[in-house]
């Protein structure tokens, strides 16, 4: 009963204690502040670690102002990184490629994906599948239907990366032909809107949603090869060329939130289109995420659901517990290797909330 006691009132701490430096993330994360909050032992050697960094990434700064206050934010999203482990023990958090940035600077130039949430009048809700004989454990990296991480680079249109990856992925099932899609065409041809919400139109750098995507794109005809239209990670004039288009929509789907129709529509029909609060991501270095609290309704990110596993990532060690793989769009220098994996079963940081997949396309 004591065990108990205590393990409710840290979760107390943690659904009402805020961080002062912290009131710029999302609000929902209610942090807790060790005792050592206020000591600088874990700020020892932050220059050697700011030094690695700019080595590691290739940091360079226009002048010694713009150097120190970049340094300042690093030393502040060091505690930041401290407080994420100790709220989400089961990952890796430290230095990453986005350390030297501000959580609102890095919401602004890293994610992208539009509010309010909006599925499309006319889209089709997912037929209920079998989900008896699912695999135990399935990724469609081995089975040939991913392409290579990409990078968004400073532009918010992680969700045309969401809406060429799970193409990408149809096409190859359909076809067995990987080819890598054009988001730049998306970024520079794609303003399609929810009807009911024109706030929420497609808008290049400064959002999107997945949905809107494949409505353009069942609109348009297609989308072309990366290689005949490459990207710029700005915001450019459409120039579409319909006689090279790769690939294309016939249909696609909204899947409800049960995590085992999620699973089977993976399976079925290849890599999902997701959005997903990404809280926890500036960050995150590894192994699975699964933090304490996170927001199940302020999505922000658009990423690609490929497959899922199981691993001993519980504190206590005692089980294998399931997870999600997701690929990203920050490059193969984020995360592992460019893919994050968040624990399943819970709808974590709204997961489950906006899935969609292609159940068909146009060869």
């Amino acid at each position: 009963m004591k065990l108990f006691s205590l393990i409710f009132i840290f979760f107390l701490i943690v659904a009402t204690t805020v961080a002062a430096d912290d009131l710029t993330e999302d609000p929902i994360i209610r942090q807790v502040i060790p005792s050592e909050e206020t000591s600088t032992d874990h700020l020892l050697n932050a220059d050697h670690h700011f030094t690695l960094f700019k080595t590691k990434f290739g940091k360079k700064y226009d002048n010694q102002d713009e150097h120190d206050y970049r340094f300042s934010v690093f030393k502040s999203n060091l505690r930041r990184a401290k407080r994420h482990q100790l709220l989400d023990p089961t990952a890796e958090h430290g230095v990453t490629k986005f350390s030297d940035l501000t959580p609102s600077e890095f919401r602004k130039t890293y994610l992208g994906l539009k509010n309010p949430l909006k599925f499309p009048s006319d889209a089709n809700k997912a037929p209920i599948l079998p989900t008896n004989d699912l695999p135990t454990d399935f990724d469609w990296r081995d089975h040939g239907a991913v392409t290579a991480v990409k990078d968004q680079g400073s532009c918010g249109s992680c969700w045309s990366f969401s809406t060429t990856g799970a193409l990408e992925g149809s096409h190859f099932l359909q076809t067995g032909e990987l080819v890598s899609l054009s988001e730049q065409q998306l970024v520079d041809c794609d303003h399609e809107c929810d009807p009911a919400e024109k706030t929420s139109c497609d808008a290049g750098c400064n959002g999107g949603l997945m949905n809107n995507a494949f409505e353009y794109i069942l609109k348009a005809g297609g989308v072309q090869k990366e290689a005949d239209y490459p990207y710029t990670g700005k915001d450019g004039t459409c120039h579409f060329d319909k006689t090279k288009i790769a690939a294309s929509v016939a249909n696609f789907s909204v899947i409800g939130t049960d995590e085992d129709q999620i699973a089977a529509n993976l399976v079925k029909h290849g890599p999902l289109a997701i959005g997903i609060n990404a809280a926890w991501m500036q960050t995150y270095i590894g192994k699975v995420s699964c933090p304490y609290v996170c927001s199940k309704k302020r999505l922000d990110h658009g990423v690609l659901l490929v497959g899922y596993g199981s691993a001993e990532y519980a504190p206590s060690r005692l089980k294998e517990k399931p997870y999600w793989i997701i690929k990203n769009s920050w490059g193969p220098n984020w995360g592992e290797d460019g893919y994050y994996k968040i624990c399943s079963g819970y709808n974590l940081c709204g997961m489950d909330t906006m899935v969609s997949a292609v159940v068909s396309t146009n060869s």
